[in-house]
């Protein structure tokens, strides 16, 4: 049995694929297979690109997972869902997430733990849970309000709509669109653009984010210090300003170390 989900590797970019066909819903076992390839996502890799096979990235949640949950099993569902998000974002590299056709649901909510969001023209978008009397559970609500709102997010949701990339560019919430033939290479062009930059930097980056999230502008401003003054010692740090000084700006090449 083909796996559903994969890890596979292009230079410094670990690509993890989702292939449950036909419409790689997320069902328990997918889920589970999520949480352990975060799990191995290498510590070599500069940079991760998720991406879908088929003719969409995900048609959703598997209803089927609902039916019959108690209160405290969904609760204990939801916690499950979420730490999967909360792995994907804690990864100290950039994560793209390259979208194809239908996004619904827990793919969506995927995407949105990404660093970056790029999509194809003809992507539909959507947060559709109201259609079974729920709510987002892993995480979509707040990620959508962190993008683009508190307003757009109760939009989005509350009417269970579906949105196209361009719309969702336009509120933020996608970072770029791309023709539909040019998807894979041009989402892959990114990573391994990405991939070849300053790794630690960038997971310094992240962090800074992060902090700024949680505590506002202040609060990062706290947090920067420590988390930008260990750059000093790498040696992507200290080769690129050698580079500079001697050759000028653009020339240097970074390790990620």
């Amino acid at each position: 049995m083909a796996e559903r989900v994969r890890l596979e590797q292009d230079g410094p970019v670990a690509v993890l694929v989702i292939d449950d066909p036909p419409l790689n819903l997320f069902g328990r076992e997918l889920c589970t297979d999520l949480a352990a390839a975060m799990d191995r996502v290498p510590d070599e890799a500069r940079a991760l690109l998720i991406r879908a096979e088929g003719q969409v990235f995900t048609g959703g949640a598997d209803v089927h997972v609902f039916q019959g949950l108690t209160p405290e099993e969904a609760a204990g569902f939801t916690r499950e869902l979420l730490s999967i998000t909360h792995r994907l974002e804690d990864l100290p590299i950039p994560t793209i997430a390259s979208v194809h056709g239908l996004c619904l649901t827990a793919g969506f909510e995927l995407s949105l733990a990404c660093d970056l969001i790029v999509a194809a023209e003809s992507a539909q978008f959507g947060l559709v849970e109201v259609v079974v009397g729920l709510t987002p559970l892993m995480g979509g609500t707040q990620r959508v309000a962190e993008r683009a709102g508190p307003a757009r997010a109760r939009e989005l949701v509350m009417t269970g709509g579906l949105y196209d990339a361009a719309t969702l560019e336009r509120w933020n919430v996608v970072n770029r669109v791309v023709g539909d033939a040019e998807m894979g290479a041009k989402s892959m062009r990114l990573a391994q653009g990405l991939a070849a930059g300053p790794t630690r930097a960038n997971g310094a980056t992240k962090r800074i984010v992060r902090a700024f999230l949680e505590h506002g502008v202040r609060g990062a401003d706290e947090r920067t210090p420590e988390i930008a003054s260990p750059l000093f010692a790498t040696a992507d740090l200290q080769g690129a300003v050698k580079s500079f000084l001697e050759q000028g700006p653009g020339k240097a090449t970074f390790e990620g170390r």
